[in-house]
């Protein structure tokens, strides 16, 4: 990439799981960030057999949370359940929508608001800060570049 590009990058630019990836990373180094103790034992949904194996899935989903949150302002914990949720199994019924747990979404978007990433929005829901969007384009800058 030339310099030119370089200066433009944002979160869209890059490939999604490749940004999740890193900002999963920045915030698992980052010592404000902090994973509560249930965390470990907790299912991300009903329609959920386990909770997940991999021990670092709460980083991940705070970083898919942020980028849900910068690509589109405004949006607020229903439509993250909606966004992260799945198909729940009734056995001999047919499947149905259902959304992921609310309480993990709701302790993820107010940690971001402890670090400054994001804010209430006046019409309800979240949107990020200038800071939080600084961070978050640093990180796509990054990746992009190939050095996360």
């Amino acid at each position: 990439m030339t310099e030119a590009q370089v200066g433009g990058i944002t979160v869209r630019d890059v490939r999604p799981d490749a940004f999740i990836a890193a900002y999963a990373q920045v915030l698992k180094n980052n010592d404000k960030f902090v994973v509560p103790k249930w965390a470990d034992t907790v299912k991300t949904g009903v329609h959920k057999e386990l909770a997940p194996y991999d021990p670092d899935w709460y980083y991940i989903r705070a970083a898919a949370v942020a980028r849900k949150i910068y690509l589109r302002q405004g949006t607020g914990v229903g439509a993250l359940k909606k966004r992260f949720g799945g198909s729940y199994r009734r056995g001999a019924l047919p499947n149905i929508h259902q959304d992921a747990a609310g309480g993990i979404i709701r302790s993820i978007i107010l940690s971001l608001d402890e670090l400054k990433i994001t804010e209430k929005s006046g019409k309800g829901g979240r949107k990020v800060t200038s800071v939080g969007q600084r961070a978050l384009d640093q990180v796509a800058r990054h990746v992009a570049l190939g050095e996360a």
